[in-house]
C-alpha cells in the first residue's frame, strides 16, 4: 500500500521560504468550487470544500502538508470528532460503501487510501481519538472498507499503544506533582529530611544540563500538536452556539511543560537562598551559571532561560554581598544570549544555528533543539491573533493556516528526538520532587540571608514573618 501512497518530503523541508508547499496544491479539479489559489497555492476556501478537499478518492490522494495543515488548524472551527464524522460520510456516499453492490475493484482501489488517510490521523494527532466518538467512527469506517487487511489491525494497535503510554505518563506526572510539598514547611516540620542541597546531589553542571535535557525531551515528546491550537480555540465568529472543545481536555501536556518551566525557576531560586553562609550561595550561584552555559552547548535554550529567570528573581538579585563574590563574566554572556530586546533577536539567532546543526547532525547529540517554549507558545498566539481565521468573503483563511503549520511542524521534528545521555535517577528524582520555596519564603530566606536595605523590605520581611508563623502553627 504504502509504495503506491504520493509522498512528501520530511517535515523541515516541506515548505519553501513562505511557507508554501511547492510541490502540490492544485485541486482535483483546477476550477473546483469552494476552493480558491493564488500561484497554485491553497489561500483560501469554505469549510466544507477544504474538508471535501482532504478526502481521497480513486483518483486523487491529498499531499501530506495539505492533511497535517488542515488536521491541525480546522479545529479552529470544528471538533475533530465532527470533522471525523463529516469524513466517513464523504467516504461511505462518494465510494457509495453502504450499497452491496458497490464494485469491488473500485473498493479495493478506494480503500487503501482511505486507510492511509486514517493512519496518517491516528500517528500524528493520536489524542483527539481518546475521544469516544472518535473512535466509533474510526471502527465504522474501517468496518466498511472490508479490507479484513492487516494495515488495519496494525493502525488500531499502534494508537491504542500510544495512548495507553499517554495514560501512563498522566499518572506519572500526577504522582510526582502529588508528592511536591512546599520546602518551608517541611524545612520548619522535618528539617533533617531536606539537609540535602542541588551540589551534594551533583556536582558537575554538565551532567545536571544532561538530566536537564532528559526531563524536558520527555515533557516535549508528550505534547500533541494540536495543543498549540486547542490553547488558542475561541469562539468561531460564525457560530453563535458553542465553543469548540468545551468538553475537551485542550492541553494539559503544554500546561504541564509550562510548569515545568516555573518549577525549575523556583527550584534555582531556592538552592540560592537556602544556604546561611554567603560563600556557600555564591557558590550556588557560578555552578548554575556553569550549568547554563552546558544546557546552551546543548541546545537546551529552555532549561537555560528557566535558570536565568531562577537567577533573577528578586530575592535572588537582591543578594547583592553575595553576588558581589560571583565572578559574573559567564553569566553576562548567557543573559546577553536571552535579551529580550529587538524581539529576542539574539536567543533566536542561537536557535537558527542549532535548528541548523540538527539538520546537518551527524550525531544524536548535535540534534538536539529544545526551543524557549513561552516565547515558542507566544509566537504562535500572535500569529493566530495577528491574522483572521475568516476572511470578510467568509471564507477560511488558509495562508495563515500554512503559517500555524510550519510553526507546528518544526516543534514535530524537535520533540521526536530521543535523550542521547545516559539517565541518572538520582539527579532526576532531585529535580523533579525536591520541594521548593513559593515566592513569599524565598523573600523570607532573602531578607534572612541579607537583612532588608529600606523601610518597606523592613516592613514586608515583618509581615512575612507574621504569615509564616501562622502557616506554621497550622502543620
Amino acid at each position: 500500500m504504502s509504495d503506491k501512497m504520493p509522498q512528501t518530503p520530511p517535515f523541515p523541508t516541506m515548505y519553501g521560504s513562505n511557507g508554501y508547499n511547492k510541490n502540490l496544491y492544485k485541486a482535483k479539479e483546477e476550477d473546483y468550487e469552494g476552493l480558491y489559489y493564488h500561484d497554485n497555492n491553497l489561500v483560501s476556501g469554505s469549510l466544507e470544500a477544504l474538508i471535501e478537499h482532504l478526502v481521497p478518492t480513486v483518483s486523487y490522494y491529498p499531499d501530506r502538508t495539505y492533511i497535517f495543515t488542515f488536521l491541525l488548524s480546522s479545529r479552529l472551527f470544528i471538533h475533530p470528532y465532527e470533522l471525523m464524522s463529516k469524513v466517513c460520510h464523504l467516504c461511505v456516499d462518494q465510494q457509495r460503501l453502504t450499497d452491496p453492490q458497490a464494485d469491488k475493484a473500485r473498493v479495493r482501489k478506494i480503500a487503501p487510501k482511505i486507510l492511509q488517510l486514517l493512519t496518517e490521523w491516528t500517528e500524528t494527532f493520536p489524542y483527539d481519538f481518546r475521544d469516544e466518538r472518535m473512535m466509533k467512527s474510526l471502527k465504522e469506517l474501517t468496518h466498511r472498507l472490508s479490507t479484513g487487511d492487516e494495515a488495519v489491525q496494525q493502525m488500531t494497535q499502534t494508537l491504542i499503544r500510544k495512548l495507553t503510554t499517554l495514560s501512563q505518563y498522566e499518572e506519572a506526572l500526577a504522582k510526582i506533582n502529588s508528592s511536591v510539598t512546599d520546602r518551608l514547611t517541611v524545612l520548619k516540620t522535618k528539617p533533617q529530611s531536606i539537609q540535602r542541597d542541588i551540589l551534594t546531589i551533583c556536582s558537575d553542571p554538565f551532567t545536571l544540563a544532561q538530566q536537564l535535557t532528559h526531563i524536558e525531551l520527555e515533557r516535549l515528546s508528550y505534547i500533541g500538536p494540536e495543543e498549540f491550537i486547542q490553547a488558542l480555540v475561541q469562539k468561531d465568529p460564525l457560530d453563535n452556539d458553542k465553543r469548540c472543545f468545551s468538553d475537551h481536555k485542550k492541553a494539559s501536556n503544554l500546561e504541564a511543560y509550562v510548569e515545568w518551566f516555573n518549577r525549575l525557576s523556583y527550584l534555582v531560586a531556592t538552592e540560592i537562598c537556602m544556604p546561611v553562609k554567603k560563600k556557600h550561595r555564591a557558590r550556588v550561584i557560578e555552578f548554575f551559571i556553569d550549568v547554563a552555559r552546558e544546557c546552551f552547548n546543548i541546545g537546551n535554550f529552555n532549561s537555560l532561560m528557566a535558570i536565568i529567570t531562577g537567577m533573577n528573581m528578586s530575592p535572588v538579585s537582591r543578594l547583592k554581598k553575595t553576588w558581589s563574590k560571583v565572578k559574573t563574566a559567564k553569566f553576562d554572556i548567557l543573559e546577553h544570549q536571552m535579551d529580550p530586546s529587538s524581539n529576542f533577536y539574539n536567543y533566536r539567532t542561537a536557535l537558527r544555528g542549532a535548528t541548523q546543526r540538527s539538520i546537518t547532525a551527524h550525531s544524536s547529540r548535535e540534534k538536539i533543539v529544545i526551543p524557549f517554549f513561552s516565547l515558542l507558545i507566544k509566537d504562535i498566539y500572535f500569529l493566530n491573533e495577528g491574522c483572521a481565521s475568516r476572511l470578510p468573503n467568509g471564507r477560511v483563511n488558509f495562508e495563515k493556516f500554512w503559517e500555524l503549520a510550519k510553526q507546528v511542524m518544526e516543534f514535530m521534528t524537535w520533540k521526536k528526538v530521543e535523550c542521547p545521555f545516559d539517565r541518572d535517577r538520582k539527579i532526576l528524582q532531585y529535580l523533579l520532587t525536591a520541594p521548593v520555596f513559593s515566592e513569599d519564603a524565598l523573600y523570607l530566606a532573602s531578607y534572612e540571608s541579607e537583612g532588608p536595605e529600606n523601610n518597606m523590605e523592613k516592613d514586608r520581611w515583618k509581615s512575612l514573618r507574621c504569615v509564616c508563623d501562622l502557616i506554621l502553627q497550622g502543620c
